[in-house]
């Protein structure tokens, strides 16, 4: 499983947790773009491209202002 330690390539990934390749694809390109996960496209020796994802270093800082920032994103609940 993609960690702190290591990296993975996308096929790989999703046969361990169980989803679908583009799926777990979507995901990892949204958590790319908040800037959690970077990605490398590489040749494998038989010549396969194999795009690997490896977590970025990161730190969140929980406040009640960030809590309130994240509130306001919710989507309003409908009755």
């Amino acid at each position: 499983m993609l960690n702190a330690k290591g990296r993975e390539y996308v096929s790989q990934l999703a046969r361990e947790i169980g989803i679908s390749r583009p799926l777990l694809h979507l995901h990892l390109q949204k958590l790319e773009a908040a800037g959690l996960v970077s990605s490398k496209l590489e040749l494998s020796p038989e010549g396969k491209a194999l795009n690997y994802f490896e977590v970025t270093r990161f730190s969140i800082e929980v406040t009640p202002a960030s809590i309130s920032k994240a509130i306001a994103t919710l989507p309003a609940e409908s009755d």
